[in-house]
């Protein structure tokens, strides 16, 4: 099991304490593969960009109109957090029913 989050992120932080077991991939540092990455846009679509993110805030306006794969190419803090990697599934954020998937409290 893989989370693709910021080791800095309060909410990945949470994620990783809560679950236990599970690999912590740093998208500052180490990116995210981009079949990793192709695959969550198809399974969540633009829910994936963090609209609300400084790193967003930081774009022009030009760069916002470019393709949301591309925008998580170059700029991989865009990227909701966390996005967890659990034997093929993925899952987006850390809610309730991403709990509930993966049997955490």
């Amino acid at each position: 099991m893989r989370l693709y989050g910021l080791k800095n992120c309060d909410t990945c932080r949470k994620a990783l304490k809560e679950i236990g077991e599970i690999e912590l991939v740093d998208v500052r540092t180490q990116g995210v593969p981009d079949s990793v990455l192709t695959k969550a846009f198809e399974t969540f679509g633009e829910a994936l960009l963090n609209t609300r993110s400084t790193t967003w805030r930081g774009l022009s306006a030009e760069q916002r109109t470019q393709p949301p794969l591309e925008l998580l190419k170059e700029h991989p803090t865009l990227m909701k957090r966390p996005l967890i990697e659990d034997e093929g599934t993925l899952l987006l954020g850390w809610t309730a029913k991403t709990k509930a998937s993966l049997g955490v409290a």
